[in-house]
């Protein structure tokens, strides 16, 4: 009878960590929440501080250390100073040491490591990423983005073709493979370029900016046919794929 009630004490003792583990977790959020707010109204202070009080909360929040790092990046613009530069990297780098496939942080570091003309790490940020996840669409995303800033087209197209292997309806991907079609100023490969456009809007039409886009595109098109194309990562199966690489996923057994 006594070890069962010690059991059953056990078990008490172990669903009242959960629950507080869960409501850590909903309050940590919920300061990243209203953090969130007050950046978006300017007022980085209290920003700042909803963003300690989360990772204070709940240690491992890795959104807190992002949300910290855009914070004390957004200063550092304004201010020029290098501490903030430093905070920035600083708690970018923790938001990866919880979270290794964060997107919105390695894209935040890489363009703040261009920004301080640290190209050089900024690519072997996104380098490294790709290695660590390479089934990830994400990370082809983000680095095809960098190589783009780069003046590396060609490699940026190659790595957007095989996010769209690895996830054929990803906005962003998409879109950004598009961007590309559309700077050629080839108007049949702007045909490509605005029906990737609408691909993408179709996977995610919060997207108002491509939206009006589209719009200017098929008015500068409008004396063009608008046939079928074979494009990268069309959801047809027996859709060929264009210049893809014998290895379109490096690390993947």
């Amino acid at each position: 009878m006594r070890g069962r009630l010690h059991f059953v004490a056990f078990l008490g003792m172990l669903c009242c960590g959960m629950v507080s583990l869960g409501c850590n977790g909903f309050r940590s959020q919920g300061m990243n929440s209203e953090g969130t707010r007050f950046y978006q109204q300017g007022n980085f202070q209290a920003a700042n501080q909803r963003f300690l009080q989360a990772i204070q909360i709940d240690p491992e929040n890795a959104d807190g250390y992002y949300n910290l790092g855009a914070t004390y990046h957004q200063l550092a613009r304004q201010s020029q100073q290098a501490a903030n530069y430093d905070l920035a990297e600083d708690y970018y780098n923790r938001c990866l040491d919880r979270n290794g496939d964060h997107v919105e942080c390695y894209r935040a570091l890489a363009v703040m490591l261009v920004e301080r003309g640290r190209s050089e790490d900024a690519n072997r940020l996104m380098q490294g990423w790709l290695q660590r996840s390479p089934t990830l669409a994400d990370a082809r995303v983000e680095y095809a983005r960098l190589l783009e800033e780069f003046s590396e087209p060609d490699r940026s197209k190659q790595l957007l073709e095989e996010a769209l292997l690895i996830d054929p309806r990803h906005p962003r991907a998409l879109a950004a493979l598009g961007n590309l079609y559309e700077k050629s100023g080839d108007p049949q490969q702007q045909i490509q370029a605005l029906q990737l456009y609408e691909r993408s809007l179709a996977s995610n039409n919060l997207q108002p900016a491509l939206a009006q886009r589209v719009a200017s595109l098929r008015s500068s098109l409008g004396g063009f046919q608008f046939g079928t194309n074979t494009l990268p990562g069309n959801p047809n199966p027996n859709t060929r794929v264009v210049n893809t690489p014998p290895n379109a996923y490096p690390g993947r057994q």
